[in-house]
């Protein structure tokens, strides 16, 4: 039996705690704020979770009401309906109300004492009388004399009796569809049941009864009908639909669960998000954001990928990265364009290869033609140099297709010539990307992991399972595979997930030729750096690196727009130039140089 700890309440969220049996509570109170009030412990002792804290937020069900708001509006307007059908169907029902009173007579009501105790006789046989004011000797003799059509026991059902508390009145009430009708039944009930009462009252041999039951007050014709009531039935049908369209969202809440957010990765993959890229309806239409469109948010999302993977292992830079996904459609193919071209733009010299041999699409995206690639390298038809294909007007990108599909894809994929070929594109470019297939329905993109840098696992917002990244990361590490971590794809640009991770509110875009000539007239040129300090400063790679920030390469409009003091003189650019044909520095020697332009 778990136990429910109330951990504290903040102005903005109230979270609640539940442990298992013997384990205390990892939670402790901070701010007031609502920021965070309860923090996830997880103990582990022997290797083994021995402590699992689940922290609810209000502001996690008001999320769940945002997003499920039109199963919520769904359930009320059909609850509705229902009630608005039902009340429209129902046969409308009046009621009359007759009134008897209950009294006692004997030789002691002079006193005052007699009188008290006739009061409390009273009272005790008005509960008996209330029970067989619908008897058969009552409603058999009101069919008889109102001449009703009915039977004893169907006149019973529409007649009942109540006695309020402390008092000697019985109030008769009679329904019926019609109001004449239920105003003469209950006038007849009354009148009857004051000789029923007095009959059974009398003793034998007697000809007086000690109780007197007189009728007070007469029925009235009633006005309105009493069923049924329209609006408080369309005000339970609003509240049990809200109730049902609740309990359905939180339900299926539950039951969801697919990854929507940049917490879900960190909290239960345990990866670091690398990039988040908004969903885009046009993305079919227009797969190349980043050269379609370099201002649009998008593809300013593929530049954050770019400079967050230049981080991601300073030490062990990476020199050929996998692009792969847990199921199809998660967008891996056009992330690893986007990434490709972005990293070109940057200066850096990549293969882009097309290890996709079952479903191949990137030549279609990028417009190049297909026929051979990896599958002819491999089996030694064709020389790499005969089989790249350069893209953009950079000449940093070249494409490696597919090539033919052959038999047996993971065998090639998983050869020596493969880690051969792999070896070669690594002498001749800075990075090498790799489309893999899907994980989970073929095993391509593990074998070529395991003979590559590492992987990046793209995860489609609302769509991909928690399980089935966690049985994708748990391939790769079957393979003793490097994943340096996730890309959220596809994320939602509205509703609660939006703006709980609000990346895409607006976009950031740049101010007119004018406007940006005359701000960066007024800045300071850099001082100049030598060749032998920026060659230190890149570990000794020899490769200077771009002079402009990532985010400002490959943009025509801002070189333009730069006063003549940023201009790069002829002999910096030839030795640029020269160095960048020569290789070598990757994703180390670009982010060195970011560093040294921020600096």
């Amino acid at each position: 039996m778990s136990c429910w700890d109330w951990v504290g309440w903040s102005s903005l969220a109230t979270r609640w705690v539940r442990t298992t049996p013997g384990v205390p509570p990892a939670c402790s109170t901070t701010s007031a704020d609502g920021s965070d009030i309860c923090s996830r412990g997880l103990a582990a002792r022997g290797g083994r979770r021995t402590a699992e804290v689940t922290c609810v937020d209000i502001r996690d069900y008001l999320r769940i009401l945002r997003s499920r708001w039109r199963l919520i509006a769904l359930c009320s307007l059909l609850a509705l309906a229902a009630a608005a059908l039902a009340t429209f169907a129902s046969t409308k029902t009046y009621q009359a109300t007759s009134q008897v009173f209950v009294s006692t007579s004997g030789a002691n009501q002079d006193t005052t004492s007699g009188l008290q105790q006739g009061g409390q006789f009273a009272q005790q046989r008005v509960k008996s009388y209330a029970d067989i004011v619908n008897s058969p000797p009552v409603t058999a003799k009101v069919i008889a004399d109102l001449r009703l059509r009915t039977s004893p026991s169907d006149l019973a059902k529409k007649i009942v009796a109540t006695a309020p508390l402390d008092t000697v009145l019985i109030n008769i009430d009679v329904k019926d569809e019609s109001p004449a009708q239920a105003q003469r039944i209950a006038n007849a009930v009354a009148m009857r049941f004051t000789v029923v009462a007095a009959d059974l009252e009398t003793p034998r041999g007697s000809t007086s009864s000690p109780v007197k039951v007189s009728v007070v007050r007469q029925a009235d014709l009633p006005e309105g009908p009493v069923s049924p009531k329209p609006q408080l039935n369309l005000a339970l049908g609003l509240l049990v639909g809200l109730a049902v369209g609740v309990g359905a969202a939180v339900l299926r809440e539950t039951l969801d669960t697919t990854i929507k957010g940049v917490e879900t990765i960190q909290d239960e993959l345990g990866q670091p998000t690398l990039g988040v890229i908004a969903f885009d309806p046009d993305a079919a239409k227009r797969p190349l954001i980043v050269q379609n469109n370099p201002q649009s948010t998008r593809a300013e999302a593929f530049r954050q990928l770019r400079t967050n993977l230049q981080f991601v292992d300073v030490d062990h830079r990476p020199r050929s990265i996998v692009v792969t996904s847990s199921v199809p459609g998660e967008g891996k193919s056009t992330t690893a364009c986007n990434l490709a071209i972005a990293l070109a733009q940057a200066g850096l010299k990549v293969i882009l290869v097309e290890a996709d041999l079952r479903r191949p699409r990137l030549l279609d995206y990028l417009g190049l033609p297909g026929g051979a690639g990896v599958t002819d390298a491999l089996v030694g038809r064709a020389t790499l140099e005969d089989l790249l294909q350069p893209w953009g007007d950079t000449g940093n990108l070249l494409v490696l297709g597919s090539g033919p599909t052959p038999p047996n894809p993971s065998e090639l994929l998983g050869s020596q010539q493969m880690r051969e070929l792999l070896d070669e594109m690594e002498q001749h470019a800075d990075l090498v990307l790799l489309d893999a297939p899907p994980l989970l329905p073929v095993t391509d993109a593990a074998v070529v992991t395991a003979v590559a840098s590492g992987a990046i696992l793209v995860v489609r917002a609302g769509s991909t399972r928690k399980e089935q990244a966690v049985r994708a990361l748990e391939i790769l590490r079957g393979v003793d595979a490097h994943v340096y971590g996730a890309v959220l794809n596809m994320a939602a640009t509205r509703g609660p997930d939006a703006y709980r991770y609000g990346y895409y509110g607006g976009g950031y875009t740049s101010e007119p030729a004018g406007t940006v000539q005359s701000h960066t007239t007024r800045r300071r040129p850099l001082p100049p750096v030598g060749d032998g300090e920026r060659s230190s400063r890149n570990g000794g790679s020899g490769r200077s690196g771009v002079t402009l920030l990532p985010d400002d390469v490959g943009s025509s409009r801002v070189e333009e727009t730069q006063s003549p003091e940023y201009s790069e003189s002829p002999e910096s650019a030839g030795r640029r130039r020269a160095q960048s044909r020569s290789g070598g520095g990757g994703l180390g020697s670009l982010a060195g140089d970011v560093r040294r332009e921020s600096r």
